[in-house]
């Protein structure tokens, strides 16, 4: 995000930037220094799907004493920078550049005028997790629910956060991936496609950083070719293309965008993750409470089915009158419906693996 403010002289302009840290300070070139003075910032870096660090010179440095320090501690690393132009930034403010994805150095199109910055200085901002999450996340794999955690937020500040709500689990195999490379590797245009990336990398995958939303859309449409039912959470108008093809769209109604809401098919009121494991809990409840109902109609049904045709077949005549039959049925239906709909669900429901699509 960037804004462009015009000196109270009139004939400079400045161009205040702030945004993911790593990728601001890739468009920098100059630095101010404890004492106030603008100096060049040299040398380059790549930061590794799994938070490594490599490169040389002084923004090499920062990532691996700044960012990376603060993405540790699962603080959100915002950068800060500036750029002064004279006049004619104002011929130029609408050019876009669109950059190389391995060059990271933003997402889409650009604007040419965010760059050769000045870095003032990198903030670390904490967004605690809920204190339910980590149970929530516990419950839904305990359920055969597989948690997959896809945000804007550099790899090691991503990773962890996935590891405080127990959605990474290094010990069991499970990776993580940079939105850039999941695009390289999975989109169907892209010149390095690998076509057994969804069989043998997906699996695995268990959260995706610096996602831009195609990459979201993307995982989602590999996971359902592959035959999985998928359920998706956003907020942001950006999510709506992901949470409409998804089985189940999941949007936040407190945070949440009108375009998110409607693309959605449940809206949480509460902007909660464990609304989720309600929603699949109270979901099993009634699935079941049908089987159960279905079960007992079928079992009433025709046992009065096979005495009626004993009888009539035995004594040519039915045992059961059509009253008879009409009462039994109205008697059964109406207590068995009440019984099996007032049932209320219970934590066991999640202990088990869900039901294929095909039950």
């Amino acid at each position: 995000m960037s804004t462009l403010v015009q000196s109270p002289e009139g004939n400079r302009y400045i161009l205040h930037v702030k945004g993911a840290a790593e990728m601001v300070l890739r468009l920098c070139t100059h630095i101010i220094d404890a004492h106030q003075n603008r100096v060049p910032l040299t040398g380059d870096f790549t930061l590794m799907s799994d938070g490594r660090v490599e490169g040389s010179g002084r923004k090499a440095q920062i990532v691996q004493g700044v960012i990376n320090a603060m993405a540790k501690k699962a603080l959100r690393c915002i950068a800060l920078a500036y750029r002064e132009f004279g006049p004619e930034v104002l011929e130029m403010q609408d050019e876009m550049i669109e950059y190389p994805s391995e060059a990271s150095r933003g997402t889409g199109l650009c604007p040419v005028v965010e760059d050769d910055l000045t870095l003032i200085g990198i903030v670390g901002i904490m967004d605690p997790v809920r204190p339910e999450v980590p149970e929530a996340v516990g419950k839904c794999q305990s359920a055969g629910v597989k948690v997959r955690m896809v945000t804007g937020d550099n790899t090691v500040t991503a990773r962890a956060i996935a590891e405080i709500c127990h959605i990474l689990t290094p010990e069991t195999g499970g990776t993580s991936i940079e939105g850039p490379e999941f695009h390289r590797r999975v989109h169907p245009k892209s010149p390095y496609r690998e076509p057994d990336f969804q069989e043998k990398e997906m699996p695995k995958l268990q959260v995706m950083a610096r996602s831009a939303p195609l990459d979201k859309l993307l995982m989602v449409e590999g996971l359902r070719q592959a035959g999985e039912v998928v359920a998706v959470t956003g907020d942001g108008s950006n999510d709506a293309p992901a949470l409409s093809k998804a089985n189940i769209g999941f949007a936040m109604g407190i945070a949440g965008t009108e375009v998110a809401k409607k693309a959605a098919k449940i809206v949480l009121l509460d902007d909660n993750f464990a609304s989720i494991v309600n929603a699949v809990k109270w979901g099993r409840n009634v699935y079941d409470s049908i089987r159960k109902f279905l079960q007992f109609q079928l079992t009433v049904n025709l046992t009065a089915l096979m005495v009626a045709f004993v009888g009539a077949v035995s004594l040519k005549e039915s045992p059961l009158t059509a009253t008879q039959l009409l009462w039994v049925n109205l008697i059964m239906d109406s207590f068995a419906s009440l019984a099996l709909a007032t049932e209320p669900p219970t934590d066991d429901l999640l202990k088990r693996k869900p039901y294929s699509q095909s039950e």
